[in-house]
């Protein structure tokens, strides 16, 4: 005997599993995309970078309140901007779009918006003007995020 059973799920349900996914996604996603640039810092020697809190100081028009806090601030803005890319992760489900394509999708988009907001607000140099070795690594970092974002939201939405 079936106590419940749902056969039809509403549109408003699957927005909201699609959000609700993304976004433990997307925390998923900027863990991994965290350790590895942890990882690559470590090997590389490069330090951490100031571009999160350099872009929403542009966006929004805002100073920080003093150096010592603009690591901190720019990791805050770094998993906010990352988890926040994950609802796109779930909104692509809703397309009919699933697994590595999806990952595929999710990733350009990702990438894709770096690549065009880093340098208009003139955070980072266009792609024409980096080394091969830089957009190597910005290329790995970004695929980590969108592996591990697109694994954890077909785990949690996965049909029994």
């Amino acid at each position: 005997m079936k106590i419940c059973s749902r056969k039809k799920t509403s549109a408003m349900a699957d927005l909201g599993t699609a959000i609700g996914a993304g976004l433990l996604a997307g925390v998923a996603g900027t863990a991994a995309i965290t350790v590895s640039q942890m990882i690559e810092m470590k090997i590389t020697g490069r330090k951490p970078s100031n571009a999160p809190v350099e872009v929403v100081s542009k966006v929004l028009d805002v100073t920080a309140v003093s150096e010592e806090k603009k690591p901190k601030v720019s990791q805050e803005i770094h998993w906010a901007y990352g988890t926040t890319w994950g609802i796109a992760r779930g909104m692509l489900s809703l397309t009919g779009l699933k697994g590595w394509t999806a990952d595929l999708a999710h990733f350009a988009a990702v990438w894709g918006a770096a690549l065009v907001m880093l340098p208009s607000l003139k955070v980072a140099p266009p792609i024409q003007e980096e080394d091969p070795k830089t957009i190597g690594i910005d290329i790995l970092h970004h695929a980590v995020y969108a592996l591990a974002a697109g694994l954890v939201y077909d785990m949690i939405t996965r049909k029994k």
